[in-house]
């Protein structure tokens, strides 16, 4: 109506404006569409009050962290009415003077307790040694880990029938096993692969499963791969009994092994019998098993497969003109399959294999009509020049580090770690293995005993000398970076406690299954190298700023306190955001559902722990090594410009 009826508007020089109506209209639509939202929103931001803003603010930021928009239509639409309500109350004149009163008020008594701090200054310099003891207890005794296990989707299964099993039989067990992978809920679909273990060899008594499970959406969170893994073994011990029927998960690292079991080769540096070797494997793996940390030890070696020795008369053959090598060539191309030649078709080449009919082969009698060339070019009965014994002995032998070795899968208990594996690993070798008997890691368990230890304390005292000389370079100094340095060991704690603790809810039985454990891997190391970075950066703000207001004129107690005072803000804002930021990594599942809470965990403990406590400790650090540094060189008064800090000097002066 403002713009149909009212005339355009006179400049201030007195010329009238050059507007037509339908500008005009669109002038005063935006003005009465701003005075309308500004009416609504003051009106509604009355009615809440400033702590009912704050709840509904928490609500809906939770509520996007743990995904509650998309559970169905209703909840969706409370909660976007709840972040409307709080949006509004947000902006409101309400809202924003009572946080900033609030602020006031804390930051007056946060003054007051750094002071108290600087003014305690062996009590502040105790809770600095005390961190760090406590830092070096905890880094001593937390379980260590490479890469946790995650849910990737896949699962293999390898069965192991006893030596000499039909392929027939062996296709039987197979089919069973099977059928009891397809009653799980959790699999879509499965792969049989007979005549082949992923952990064990080649043969008719050997078969391997690839198992499928359905997505993360389909299932339940009890439905988990390890879940799934621990509820087929343990029904596979009942059912199968022909067999010895493993399931695991497939490494994290591809290419280091088979499964992420740990790969132990037992070693024979006797050069022994293979028996005795046998059992001393068997009464290590026993002793493992009696280990709470190991859940299962098990090796697919047998040295019971049936098979004949065939023993060459030496001295016959000499005398016929015929070498033993060509004796067995002759069996090898009859019974085992020989390369001859090669031959080119439709543009490919192929390979020529001489082999006898199956039906020429299949028993012994077959022997007699295998015959040899001797040097007088006649053809002579091979089976005058043999002997053939049954005997029993393993289908492969193999060899690690030119030793004979037997390959044996740990797999560690559920609520421990590869690291505690290990150890129980060493514990029980030097207990019950005999002198000459010995084992080597392989797989991705040697990569992390090889990599544990040394290699990452270097990491971080590199991480802390690459700091210390940049701030040196920066204050000009030696000892005043120390008060950045010595509080970073407040925030490393807080890693470990919280990865400690949430690993000590996860080894309760109903949450053992689901929530896992938790380890110093690679993803708290990734996190801890972070957090020396943020923490620096928080004890660098109240440093640089409380440096500046010495060289203003201050004393080094009050630029300590005004300097913390300046940057609290700025601090609160960044830790706090940086904390609710990574709650969704803290309470992830599905997949890398371990590696996220890990990493999420030791983020949020540090950041938080470490926030807390260098908001109080670093202004005492500060006045405690600015002392000692003004007492080595004294401070030169460059800024006497004090017009930047009047508001701050006039508290002072009060």
């Amino acid at each position: 109506m403002c713009a149909v009826l009212l005339k355009p508007h006179k400049k201030e020089d007195g010329t009238t404006e050059d507007s037509t109506l339908k500008e005009r209209m669109k002038v005063a639509y935006t003005a009465a569409h701003t005075t309308m939202i500004n009416r609504y929103t003051e009106a509604i931001g009355k009615m809440l009050h400033p702590g009912i803003t704050l709840t509904f603010t928490l609500i809906a930021i939770l509520g996007m962290i743990f995904g509650l928009f998309s559970i169905n239509p209703i909840v969706t639409a409370i909660f976007v009415v709840l972040s409307i309500l709080a949006l509004i109350g947000m902006s409101t004149k309400k809202f924003k003077n009572r946080f900033n009163d609030t602020y006031e008020s804390i930051l007056k008594r946060y003054k007051k307790r750094v002071l108290f701090f600087i003014q305690k200054k062996w009590l502040s310099m105790g809770l600095v040694v005390a961190p760090i003891a406590i830092l070096v207890f905890f880094m001593n005794t937390t379980p260590t880990g490479m890469v946790p296990n995650e849910d990737t989707g896949t699962l293999m299964g390898a069965v192991t029938l006893p030596p000499g099993t039909s392929q027939d039989r062996s296709e039987e067990i197979l089919a069973r096993v099977d059928s009891l992978i397809a009653s799980d809920p959790a699999v879509l679909s499965r792969t049989m692969i007979s005549g082949f273990s992923f952990i064990g060899g080649q043969g008719p008594s050997y078969g391997s499963f690839i198992i499928k499970l359905k997505d993360w959406d389909e299932r339940s969170m009890i439905q988990n791969s390890d879940v799934v893994v621990g509820s087929l073994y343990m029904r596979a011990q009942k059912i199968i009994k022909e067999a010895q029927v493993l399931f695991f998960a497939p490494p994290m690292i591809p290419g280091y092994s088979a499964s992420t079991d740990i790969e132990v080769n037992m070693q024979d540096k006797t050069g022994g019998d293979l028996n005795k070797f046998f059992d001393v494997v068997n009464d290590y793996t026993a002793a493992l098993e009696a280990r709470p940390e190991i859940n299962s030890a098990k090796t697919s070696f047998n040295p019971n497969f049936p098979q004949y020795m065939i023993d060459i008369d030496a001295a016959a053959c000499k005398k016929a003109g015929i070498s033993p090598s060509d004796i067995l060539t002759t069996m090898q191309g009859y019974y085992g399959g020989l390369y001859a030649s090669n031959f080119n078709r439709f543009g490919k080449m192929y390979r020529v294999m001489i082999q006898s009919d199956p039906l020429s082969r299949k028993n012994l009698e077959s022997l007699k009509n295998i015959k040899v060339r001797n040097s007088a070019g006649e053809m002579a009965p091979i089976a005058q020049f043999i002997s053939v014994e049954k005997v029993y002995g393993p289908d492969i032998i193999s060899r690690f580090n030119l030793y004979t070795s037997m390959k044996v899968m740990v797999a560690p208990a559920s609520g421990y770690t590869s690291g505690q594996a290990l150890t129980a690993l060493a514990e029980v070798a030097q207990e019950n293995l005999p002198t000459g008997y010995t084992y080597e890691l392989g797989g991705m368990a040697r990569e992390e005993a090889q990599s544990s230890g040394s290699a990452t304390g270097l990491i971080f005292v590199l991480c802390f000398v690459f700091v210390y000389l940049l701030l040196s370079a920066q204050y000009e100094s030696y000892i005043l970076p120390l008060a950045v340095l010595l509080s970073i060991p407040f925030g490393l704690l807080g890693s470990f406690l919280f990865v400690n603790g949430v690993s000590a809810i996860g080894n309760i039985s109903a949450l053992k299954m689901i929530l896992g454990t938790m380890s110093n891997n690679i993803y708290m190391q990734i996190a801890l190298i972070m957090l020396m970075g943020l923490l620096a950066k928080n004890a660098i703000l109240i440093v640089e700023f409380a440096l500046d207001r010495r060289k203003m004129g201050m004393s080094i107690t009050w630029a300590a306190v005004l300097g913390a005072g300046a940057r609290l803000r700025p601090i609160l804002m960044t830790s706090l955001a940086m904390v609710v930021g990574l709650l969704p990594l803290m309470f992830a599942f599905g997949v890398g559902a371990h590696g996220n809470r890990t990493l999420g965990t030791a983020s949020i403990g540090g950041m938080l722990i470490g926030m807390i406590c260098q908001i109080f400790i670093v202004p005492a650090l500060f006045v405690i090594f600015q002392y000692l540094q003004e007492k080595v060189k004294p401070m030169e008064w460059e800024d006497i410009d004090n017009t930047d800090a009047v508001t701050e000097i006039e508290q002072y002066a009060k």
